[in-house]
């Protein structure tokens, strides 16, 4: 009789969540290292064990399939924030994405276009074709089977946790959250955020923002004190042999002082989102702070941190007017604010010779070195020391 109620294997009550955290963090994994990191950025290649294994586990667990997935994601960076976007908040509302993401994900990839369009690369094998996309419901049903079989009625408790952690923590948490809600490293142009601590859980992807500035990096953390447990899982894959890292992100190399040239271009371009934060660490802050112990009486002012952080098309109509009065009253902070977007549209330009764009960088050197301001002038000597790091 208890075989009937508990199947084949007969857990103790700790013992049953222990396996379902464990079948948890399999699949947070599988859609960290294989669908994020591996298909959808090329940031990693993972051995082919791995790959047949990770998306054998996707199809059985979530019902994933990989050209799906890895589609909606790279459509979701191509058109972060914008309409367009598949799951984002600020289109959608945080509470839609929260509680609706899996439907969201779920209509963007039945789309035959979008997967057509963005899943290049993606496994087209005779695995693929024969099993995964013959049979879509397969792997769920055998998921169903193997639950009730081996662990009987409590089999229902685990099938149910498996198959609702991907909805909630990818679709949800990291989709929803992760574009609302956090700290932000990098000053990227869409609303991403880092969520801590949720690093164990979630495979590392609560460092969205990082992603976001840098999304073709293996590795998420980019501070000291973060933890990203997907890198750790890459660690250790690359130790026995299974994994390999074809990038991470960039970390500024810095020299003497030198004239502005072409290695210098090239290293502010590669490093612009640590450009961008060493700019608001170096610069906008103390000059801001500066201005308010000098304008004590100006309540503006006193709330205006955000203002200077965020790029200003990320602003709403209010928080426009209110930075504009704040400029028109105060050259210094005006001077600072230029600078920076000055800065930022020198990467941002296309179809600009190389050449064109060093004598911009050089003229933006001279006027922050020109400019009166001490911050400036030493966060240009500053930026005079970028190069590239040596092959």
């Amino acid at each position: 009789m208890n075989t009937y109620i508990y199947g084949l294997i007969n857990l103790d009550f700790w013992h049953y969540v222990l396996l379902s955290f464990v079948l948890v963090m399999i699949s947070m994994m599988a859609i960290t290292l294989y669908l994020h990191r591996d298909q959808a950025h090329r940031a990693i290649d993972l051995h082919p064990v791995l790959r047949h294994f990770f998306r054998f586990w996707l199809w059985i667990n979530t019902g994933m399939q990989t050209d799906q997935w890895v589609a909606v994601h790279r459509k979701h960076h191509a058109l972060c924030e914008r309409e367009g976007d598949p799951h984002s908040p600020q289109v959608f509302g945080l509470t839609k994405v929260l509680l609706e993401g899996a439907e969201l994900y779920k209509a963007e990839a039945r789309r035959p276009d979008v997967v057509e369009k963005y899943s290049r690369g993606t496994p087209r094998d005779w695995m693929q074709r024969n099993v995964y996309w013959r049979w879509p419901n397969g792997g769920i049903v055998l998921l169903v089977l193997s639950c009730l079989v081996l662990f009987g009625a409590p089999g229902i408790i685990i099938l149910g946790v498996q198959l609702l952690a991907t909805p909630v923590l990818a679709a949800g948490v990291i989709n929803g959250l992760a574009h609302n809600k956090g700290y932000r490293n990098f000053e990227t142009d869409d609303a991403s955020t880092n969520l801590t601590p949720f690093a164990i859980l979630i495979g590392g992807e609560e460092l969205h923002n990082n992603h976001h500035a840098f999304p073709t990096s293996a590795k998420f953390s980019v501070r000291w004190w973060e933890f990203d447990i997907g890198w750790m899982y890459i660690c250790i894959f690359r130790f026995c042999g299974l994994c390999s890292v074809r990038r991470v992100a960039p970390r500024p190399q810095l020299a003497d002082t030198r004239p502005v040239d072409m290695n210098m271009l090239q290293a502010i371009l590669v490093n612009r989102m640590h450009v961008l934060r060493d700019y608001t660490q170096r610069v906008t802050l103390p000059v801001l702070k500066r201005e308010k112990l000098a304008e004590k009486r100006n309540a503006l002012l006193v709330k205006a941190r955000r203002l200077f952080i965020v790029r200003p098309q990320k602003l709403d109509s209010a928080g426009r007017d209110r930075l504009q009065a704040l400029l028109d009253g105060n050259q210094t902070l005006r001077k600072v604010h230029d600078l920076r977007e000055q800065l930022v549209q020198i990467w941002q330009e296309a179809n600009v010779s190389n050449e064109r764009l060093v004598k911009e960088l050089h003229d933006w050197c001279v006027a922050a070195e020109s400019s009166g301001i001490q911050a400036l002038e030493e966060f240009s000597a500053r930026l005079r020391g970028y190069r590239l790091e040596a092959a």
